[in-house]
């Protein structure tokens, strides 16, 4: 059964006056193009094609609004970091992007999501950086963990975590072995419940359900 089970896409945002109404809580998931950030939404909502995904980097071109219940939404910002589009796409994918943190009043935290093996890019600093000029809560997720043994895994987080200090959560995180998809989204959870940390540590390690898809690359 999924951990949404009302899930529901509400509308693709172009521009700001798109953007659904601004009441009740939301979480934002931003990520470099190819770092897995549609899989990690769709392992979190345990739906398997919520979050469009692609073998072609940089399928998420507009800000996507998910309604996990009445009035908490989850948010998926456009990839950023693909350079196949042109210098004008990527304007309008910044503007868009700063519009939505400069104006989004529910907005209670974001999920960066990182390539575990590519971490901590520019790209990846700059939306920290619009994270931290909202003043919100980050939280950063360092997908497909299974490509790496437990070692390797276990030094890049803790290489990250010192890098960016204990005010950002970090975890390892796999849609393809159920690695730390708990734990994310128990923060997901608390955020959109309106508390800044979960109350429990919860496990590291969920059995991927059917529905989750780790094919895709966005």
């Amino acid at each position: 059964m999924s951990a949404y089970p009302n899930v529901r896409f509400l509308i693709s945002a172009n521009r700001r006056e798109q953007f659904v109404t601004d009441i009740g809580a939301e979480v934002a998931v931003a990520g470099r193009s190819n770092a897995g950030k549609s899989t990690a939404i769709n392992a979190l909502t345990q739906r398997k094609s919520l979050a469009k995904t692609s073998k072609r980097p940089g399928a998420t071109r507009l800000i996507n609004f998910f309604e996990l219940e009445p009035d908490r939404r989850l948010v998926d910002l456009p990839g950023y970091g693909y350079a196949a589009v042109t210098g004008e796409m990527r304007r309008h994918w910044g503007q868009l992007v700063e519009a939505y943190f400069q104006s989004r009043r529910s907005l209670r935290g974001v999920i960066v999501v990182m390539d575990i093996r590519h971490p901590m890019t520019p790209h990846d600093q700059d939306m920290l950086g619009l994270a931290r000029g909202r003043d919100v809560p980050v939280h950063v997720l360092l997908t497909k963990a299974d490509k790496l043994g437990r070692g390797a895994v276990q030094q890049t987080t803790a290489a990250v975590r010192r890098e960016l200090g204990a005010a950002v959560g970090v975890q390892p995180f796999s849609a393809h072995s159920g690695l730390g998809v708990i734990e994310a989204r128990g923060r997901l959870d608390a955020w959109l419940a309106g508390r800044q940390r979960a109350e429990k540590r919860v496990p590291e390690k969920e059995t991927p359900a059917g529905s989750a898809e780790p094919a895709g690359e966005d």
